[in-house]
């Protein structure tokens, strides 16, 4: 019997930066999403067809392959558990070049194949839990895993991070936005952006310390917006909170135009940058009828449905 588990792409609509210090973050399922197809196998072969890699080795003796770190990394966690060998075919509605959480999508459909196929717990605390932890060992502990959380549950949630003490705080809300998304045509890599961030911070520590409370605070507000549907608040909050990112120094001259040319169309209610910065994508409240500019729409609607399972 063959696994069918899907996945959804995800956006950051608030909380970016701040999450790492444990300040609230909002994020969404999009409707495009990546499918992980396992079939058994007799023997201990592992055979991979991705757009990214074609990999083929045994169970046993798993080579590296840079293009296929999550995947791997999520197979070697549960070698010890499961049956024997299989393929994964593994197709995406999305381009990884573009912020819409393609590795989180990924990941969180492996560990999902994988934990049905080793007939392991397939709740959503679980899946999180295990993707998140291959998302660390892949990343040198690095990720706050808002991406996997909007991956695993669907639709819009609100999240902080795990701490010692404390377990991670994931709530499903209410309410689905109307967004619009956009390509600035180039992306400066996570890990970069907030490089330059702590350099920046390093200088005014005092400051960046008062800018994360208050995207904490900002978060908040619109958590509650969204659960209540009270979309101009909820624009109104996210022009705020693209002030504080701006003022993190992570804003430049192509995503402001994007963003105040969207802002000057009736029908948005707010526009921000998705993801870290100094690129990528910008996120508007709305669907603007009227928009100008030569940046790339990417056409996406928020999805209510997480990872599913298909037994076929």
């Amino acid at each position: 019997m063959k696994i069918k588990v899907t996945a959804p792409g995800s956006l950051m609509l608030m909380g970016e930066h701040a999450v790492l210090f444990g300040q609230r973050a909002l994020a969404c399922a999009v409707d495009k999403r990546i499918t992980v197809t396992l079939t058994p196998r007799q023997d201990r072969s592992v055979i991979i067809d991705s757009e990214l890699a074609q990999y083929s080795a045994s169970l046993d003796s798993l080579k590296p392959e840079p293009a296929l770190s999550f995947v791997l990394t999520a197979i070697e966690r549960q070698v010890a558990k499961l049956p024997g060998g299989f393929e994964l075919l593994i197709r995406s509605e999305f381009s990884h070049t573009v912020g819409l959480g393609s590795s989180a999508a990924v990941t969180a459909a492996v560990v999902t194949a994988l934990q049905a196929y080793s007939g392991n717990e397939c709740s959503p605390q679980a899946l999180f839990s295990e993707s998140l932890a291959v998302v660390h060992q892949v990343q040198d502990g690095r990720g706050s895993g808002t991406d996997l959380v909007a991956a695993v549950y669907g639709g819009v949630v609100g999240y902080t991070v795990a701490t010692v003490d404390v377990a991670p705080q994931i709530r499903a809300l209410q309410g689905i936005p109307t967004i619009s998304l956009f390509y600035v045509g180039y992306k400066m890599k996570t890990p970069d952006v907030l490089q330059r961030v702590e350099g920046f911070a390093a200088q005014a520590p005092e400051l960046y310390a008062e800018l994360y409370r208050l995207m904490g605070q900002t978060t908040e507000q619109a958590e509650r917006a969204v659960d209540n549907s009270d979309w101009p608040q909820f624009g109104r909050l996210m022009n705020i909170y693209q002030g504080l990112m701006d003022a993190l120094g992570v804003n430049n001259r192509d995503l402001a135009e994007i963003i105040y040319t969207l802002r000057s169309s009736p029908d948005v209610l707010g526009a921000k940058i998705s993801g870290s910065g100094l690129g990528d994508c910008v996120l508007a409240l709305g669907n603007p009828s009227d928009f100008q500019l030569s940046y790339e729409q990417i056409p996406v609607t928020v999805s209510a449905e997480g990872v599913t399972i298909e037994y076929i």
